[in-house]
């Protein structure tokens, strides 16, 4: 068997767009030649029936290891991206091309937290995934490497396709992070708790907070990896995929999982395959992969710090964008996660 070309890196591919990716992955020759690494939440890969079922209809030579991932878990996330950085640096496996930071969990209002205390929203949606990426930076591919994020409508209050569900019409949610405080709300789950609002619009805001510390990550992250002169060819992105029937909704009350999801949704689908209002996962892991692996997408430059919707690009919020608090989330996430000096190869990391 031929040398893989490189490493694709995906969290939550047993999820409804991480097994899509993974499909067209295994399925493309031009992708299929790349080690893929797929995490699951189960413990086994008997407990991912939908990434075994992609990966038995794609290449059968496509090489692949799947590996059980709980990003609310801190210590199983430095033990799982250990294992990685040993088997790229012992050559078993090729530096990661392309690190798709694609697992989600909304609570729908079924608010819960972790053993350390953290909502889980705000674990496994974001500290886990900022954890995992600084680990994993010696591992990348220093000349061609990609860090691409699953973005959502949600990290920005003021988005129009927000204001139906009515989640951020009170002004106080208009702006989610002030201080040090506010992100420690936030992390902890004290903020727009579901005692004090127990149904969808508390957990879509909590999914939006976690989603804006993501954003705010791409552009941070890519701030200091450009100060780095051994990583300053890492591209880091961003994919808003839209909405989506996936296993997200698996936690909505009756009328949002049936009724909307399972009825509606679907109906817009078939109508309008090519639609912006809905989209099939397999479009939106098309957009991803498009992303991923263009090399048209910089104009001419390295496409860094790119946010898109589909394809087209797209400013993210507001917020996103203010660089005081893309410093402060920064800060307060090294001391949620313990970092030290040693962990990662990120020169100014703190």
């Amino acid at each position: 068997m031929a040398a893989a070309r490189g490493t694709i890196f995906i969290t939550g591919a047993n999820g409804g767009l991480g097994s899509a990716i993974v499909e067209q992955i295994a399925s493309k020759p031009e992708l299929s030649a790349y080690h893929g690494l797929y995490t699951i939440r189960g413990a086994t890969p008997a407990a991912a029936p939908a990434l075994a079922s992609v990966l038995a209809r794609g290449d059968a030579s496509h090489p692949h290891d799947i590996l059980s991932l709980d990003l609310t878990n801190l210590d199983n996330v430095r033990q799982v991206a250990e294992g990685i950085n040993v088997r790229v640096a012992a050559g078993e496996i090729p530096p990661i091309r392309a690190l798709i930071l694609n697992a989600g969990f909304q609570d729908f209002g079924s608010q819960s937290w972790t053993p350390a205390g953290l909502d889980v929203t705000f674990a496994a949606n974001y500290l886990g995934h900022w954890l995992l990426t600084l680990l994993l930076l010696e591992s990348m591919d220093k000349q061609a490497g990609k860090i691409v994020l699953i973005g959502s409508q949600g990290h920005d209050p003021n988005d129009p396709r927000n204001a139906r569900g009515g989640a951020f019409k009170e002004e106080r949610y208009k702006e989610l992070v002030h201080d040090g405080a506010s992100f420690e709300a936030i992390a902890k789950g004290t903020w727009s708790p579901a005692t004090e609002e127990a149904g969808f619009r508390g957990g879509f805001r909590r999914y939006g907070a976690a989603k804006l510390f993501l954003i705010m990550m791409m552009h941070e992250l890519q701030r200091r990896i450009d100060q780095d002169a051994a990583i300053k060819n890492i591209c880091v992105l961003g994919v808003d995929p839209g909405t989506m029937i996936t296993g997200l909704q698996r936690l909505a009350p009756w009328f949002i999982r049936v009724v909307i999801f399972q009825v509606i949704y679907p109906i817009i689908v078939y109508m309008f395959p090519n639609g912006s209002t809905v989209r099939t996962p397999q479009k939106s892991a098309f957009d991803v992969l498009e992303v991923t692996f263009s090399t048209d997408l910089g104009g001419g430059k390295l496409p860094k710090d790119l946010y898109f919707i589909g394809t087209q690009p797209l400013e993210t919020s507001a917020e996103s964008r203010d660089a005081h608090k893309q410093q402060l989330v920064w800060r307060e996430t090294v001391k949620l996660t313990n970092l030290k000096e040693n962990d990662t190869i990120l020169g100014n990391w703190q």
